[in-house]
């Protein structure tokens, strides 16, 4: 009987080791998002991208999402760098003058939609952007953008620069807020889920978002006018990182199985789940009766004649962090173009 006691004891501490063993085996990252559990950019690239990564580990690595962001949306990157949180994103809009090669991604009339404009953007970010070090300090998994941003009004519609003069739009800051300045308006650089507060008070005539917006920050109430320019008056770009420590402590295995769903893939991920966000923004404005007008051939060339200097800006600060900005930027356009041809 001794012996059988003794026997169950040690199996038992066996399984207790293996038990503890198994446990740690297992490593549980925090996510944050600035913006709500509902929006696409959580509920659908973060929340796509940890399940991948959770299916490409086999449950090695999961992500535990915060409930509230601990820090302010311009203080992400380095909230993740200092280990408050372990994932999360940035968007260059909100942290030009530390993120200003990603601005290139988010010039007027970029891609078409999100997924054109983010896999494009992503190729030529790991080709010739990353060597820069622009996220140095974190370990950079991917790069994205949002869909075509666009205009949205609340007292009159705009298709003119002369219809745009001495307006205050709301902007997220970035090329966004130059491209609002360089057509006449008074850019008020704002965060994203301040924009109904804005628009219903007042304090602003319009805002530059992508359609997704409308029904993420309820804007089909206030919203009246739209009006939707090729590729975008904007977009914006988002690089989004882990803390290096934390990924330094991962497995290499673990590493390639994340990278695997990381880089290009999460660019895709990102995009197509903006493309049909956007999609439903779009319904959403119809819904309303809001008055929706494409860009007519004059206001565009309007625009891309304001907005050139926008690029030129963007090939002197390339040029100034080593790369060959023009020929960098030349380069995009052609992915882009290559992108949209299923390529």
């Amino acid at each position: 009987m001794r012996k059988v006691f003794k026997h169950l004891a040690l199996t038992g501490a066996m399984a207790l080791v293996m038990g503890f063993n198994t446990a740690s085996a297992q490593t549980v990252l925090t996510m944050s998002s600035w913006v709500g559990p509902t929006h696409p950019l959580t509920r659908d690239v973060l929340g796509g991208w940890a399940a991948a990564v959770e299916k490409a580990t086999n449950g090695r690595v999961k992500m535990q999402m915060l409930a509230k962001h601990p820090v302010a949306a311009q203080g992400t990157f380095d909230g993740v760098r200092d280990g408050v949180m372990d994932v999360s994103y940035v968007t260059a809009s909100y942290t030009p003058a530390r993120h200003p090669l990603p601005l290139l991604a988010e010039l007027p009339g970029s891609g078409g939609t999100a997924e054109i404009n983010s896999v494009a953007f992503s190729r030529i970010h790991w080709k010739h952007l990353h060597k820069a070090g622009e996220y140095k300090g974190v370990k950079l998994l991917g790069v994205f953008t949002h869909g075509p941003g666009q205009m949205f009004l609340v007292k009159k519609p705009v298709n003119s620069v002369a219809d745009i003069a001495g307006m205050k739009i709301r902007s997220g800051g970035g090329i966004s807020e130059a491209s609002a300045k360089a057509l006449g308006a008074s850019p008020l650089v704002k965060p994203a889920p301040e924009s109904y507060e804005i628009l219903a008070s007042g304090v602003a005539d319009g805002t530059f978002f992508p359609a997704e917006s409308i029904k993420s920050f309820n804007l089909d109430k206030v919203v009246k006018h739209a009006t939707i320019f090729p590729g975008g008056f904007y977009s914006s770009a988002f690089g989004f990182f882990m803390n290096e420590e934390k990924w330094d402590k991962l497995s290499k295995q673990d590493q390639d199985a994340i990278m695997s769903v990381s880089g290009e893939a999460l660019a895709r991920l990102a995009g197509q789940a903006w493309d049909a966000a956007d999609k439903g923004g779009m319904e959403a404005l119809r819904a309303a009766g809001v008055n929706i007008q494409q860009a007519s051939p004059a206001f565009i060339a309007e625009v891309r004649t304001r907005t050139e200097p926008l690029a030129n800006t963007w090939i002197q600060a390339a040029n100034a962090k080593g790369l060959e900005g023009a020929k960098v930027l030349a380069e995009f356009r052609e992915e882009l173009k290559r992108v949209a041809d299923g390529k």
